[in-house]
């Protein structure tokens, strides 16, 4: 399993639950029991895992990504060039960025195989915004992994913007190639192509955008 797939295998697993959990309960604790009720629902479902591609949109469309900041991803995954978008650019550059995660999200719930997570007592304080989960991922004759997961409070809930790998941001990982392109053909350019790959790759599985 390649970086990214690992990084959102570990995110598939800790952000499913009913928005009136999201509310009352700590990131924390949501992590880690979500974390249990994901996997027995991967473990039972024969059709993900089976790879059915339907069923794999409409589990990430309904349950991942309302628990995901993806405005805020997309910010770190542009670095500077976010400030050098117009609000339209920013508005299309977010949207274009979260259909190119929800493929890889769909990935990576497709190819899950068994794995064991850990959590750490969280570090934060009273009236924090923005706290890191930690956690280590262990799998059957591989070394531990540690994952965080960076969340911040949007309101009443809490909502994921990213999530490292070993210290490996999945935001900052496409840091580099995306300033290549708006180096090369600019933010405009960078946009037509998320675009182009997104719907070349959505053809055989419709997922919403």
């Amino acid at each position: 399993m390649n970086l990214q797939l690992l990084l959102v295998s570990a995110l598939l697993t800790a952000f499913v639950t009913p928005h009136a959990l999201a509310e009352e309960i700590a990131p924390d604790v949501l992590v880690k029991g979500i974390s249990e009720e994901v996997i027995a629902a991967i473990r039972q479902d024969k059709g993900i895992q089976a790879g059915d591609p339907r069923k794999i949109a409409e589990l990430v469309e309904a349950k991942i990504l309302p628990h995901f900041d993806f405005r805020h991803t997309t910010q770190i995954a542009m670095g500077v060039n976010w400030r050098r978008a117009s609000p339209e650019q920013q508005e299309q550059l977010t949207r274009e960025f979260r259909a190119l995660l929800v493929r890889t999200y769909s990935s990576a719930l497709a190819g899950y195989s068994d794995q064991v997570i850990e959590f750490r007592p969280l570090r934060a304080q009273p009236g924090d915004t923005e706290v890191t989960v930690r956690s280590q991922v262990r799998r059957s004759g591989a070394e531990p992994i540690a994952i965080e997961y960076d969340l911040e409070r949007t309101g009443p809930a809490w909502k994921v913007f990213d999530i490292r790998v070993a210290g490996i941001s999945l935001a900052a990982t496409y840091r580099s190639a995306f300033a290549e392109e708006v180096r090369n053909r600019g933010i405009d350019g960078l946009i037509s192509l998320l675009s182009s790959k997104n719907r070349v790759a959505v053809k055989p599985v419709s997922v919403k955008t």
